[in-house]
């Protein structure tokens, strides 16, 4: 059995704790793969928020940059998978100089792929005004080609805002 969920929502719009409520609706064995990275203290408060208000049935994997590489290993029948989030992820790839389309190509290809159930969590970064510098805009760009992309591929996909989802697909 294979499900792909996808949860999209702009900054605090409650799309994380909305993919944990389905995480643990599943009642399978919870794997949280982390994608942010802690650069400042700020981070490392968000990510110890994060992990506190998870509570204790998770097991973390971090993987800023090597997603496809830690959802291969950690996808099962009995496990879902939640991944939070694709934006830091393609932040990440960004700015390491990876070729984005290859990168989100290779997530789809696995997604489709991957054994059972995997929730991914977004941002949507496109409601807003266009960003004034290059990288803004190209990381702009590349999430809204990376989101959609995802949403075709998902068995789900849902919408959150002011910590209301609405469901998009399934």
């Amino acid at each position: 059995m294979r499900r792909t969920v996808f949860v999209l929502g702009g900054a605090r719009s409650g799309k994380s704790a909305f993919a944990e409520r389905l995480a643990d609706a599943t009642g399978l064995e919870q794997v949280y793969i982390a994608t942010g990275q802690a650069f400042d203290a700020e981070m490392v408060a968000r990510i110890d928020a994060h992990r506190r208000s998870r509570g204790t049935g998770w097991r973390t994997v971090e993987a800023p940059q090597a997603l496809t590489q830690a959802i291969r290993a950690e996808a099962r029948q009995d496990r879902v998978l939640l991944v939070d989030c694709l934006t830091l992820w393609l932040s990440n790839c960004l700015l390491a100089d990876g070729d984005i389309a290859a990168a989100i190509d290779e997530l789809g290809r696995m997604l489709e792929a991957a054994d059972g159930t995997i929730i991914l969590v977004s941002n949507e970064v496109g409601l807003s005004i266009v960003p004034e510098n290059a990288l803004a805009r190209a990381f702009r760009d590349h999430s809204g080609r990376m989101n959609q992309a995802i949403a075709a591929r998902a068995d789900e996909a849902w919408l959150v805002a002011a910590g209301l989802p609405l469901k998009l697909k399934g």
